[in-house]
């Protein structure tokens, strides 16, 4: 069975699954909703609450899935899977890279959490001018192509204005991501612009960083270090010797 609950703020939909989840409760239920709303050209935040499991979903039930997937899935602004089925939770972690729109899962116990980063905004990208060619740039939390697309003109206009820069990349509340195409975005942003930076210090504490700059530097040709969060007054210090 499947209940469907128009929450309306920010483009919500609400779904409960609960077993058994047949082809019906898609066709009659779920996808009528979603047609609707997108009808009305809204972008959609779905918040699934998955108390069913694989075997209570029949064989049309996953086809009805499949295609209400391919059929709607770049209508969606993100979607907010809760469930305490491991295999689930498992399964839709290790796809959510390659769907079009940022996916979190979360434990019955966290709905409200789930419902709170369906309401809330994604990761962003501050940028300070520090002075004497010195940008402060902090990525937080998780990134999409949206944060990429509204920063890129400041960042341009920073350059335009030096010949050369120094870079101090904030990656203390950095959480990665969202999906290849944020990812994509970061490369060709860094190929870009790596032949005006003089000097960058990458700050934070996660275990690939430090594996991170040294890419970087034998791929860019970059002068670059990596600083443990406690030493960012360090990494700014370096950058202005």
């Amino acid at each position: 069975m499947i209940e469907v609950e128009h929450v309306g703020k920010h483009g919500m939909i609400e779904i409960r699954m609960m077993a058994p989840v047949s082809d019906s409760d898609y066709k009659e239920r779920l996808m009528p909703a979603i047609d609707k709303a997108i009808s009305r050209g809204d972008r959609l935040r779905m918040l699934a609450i998955v108390e069913a499991g694989f075997s209570d979903f029949t064989l049309g039930a996953m086809m009805q899935d499949a295609r209400m997937g391919l059929k709607h899935w770049r209508g969606f602004d993100r979607v907010a899977v809760v469930t305490d089925n491991g295999a689930l939770d498992k399964a839709i972690g290790a796809f959510s890279v390659f769907m079009p729109c940022p996916v979190a899962t979360f434990k019955l116990s966290d709905v409200e959490d789930a419902r709170r980063w369906l309401r809330e905004s994604l990761g962003s990208i501050h940028q300070e001018d520090l002075g004497d060619g010195v940008l402060h740039v902090s990525l937080l939390g998780k990134l999409d192509t949206e944060q990429y697309e509204n920063d890129l003109e400041d960042l341009n206009d920073f350059i335009a204005g030096h010949e050369k820069i120094r870079l101090l990349v904030d990656l203390r509340k950095f959480d990665g991501w969202q999906g290849l195409g944020a990812l994509r975005d970061h490369f060709h942003l860094v190929r870009g612009h790596a032949g005006r930076v003089e000097r960058a210090a990458i700050v934070g504490d996660a275990g690939w960083q430090e594996m991170a700059v040294q890419i970087g530097k034998r791929a860019f040709d970059l002068d670059a270090r990596h600083f443990s969060a406690d030493d960012f007054e360090a990494a700014k210090s370096w950058l202005v010797e």
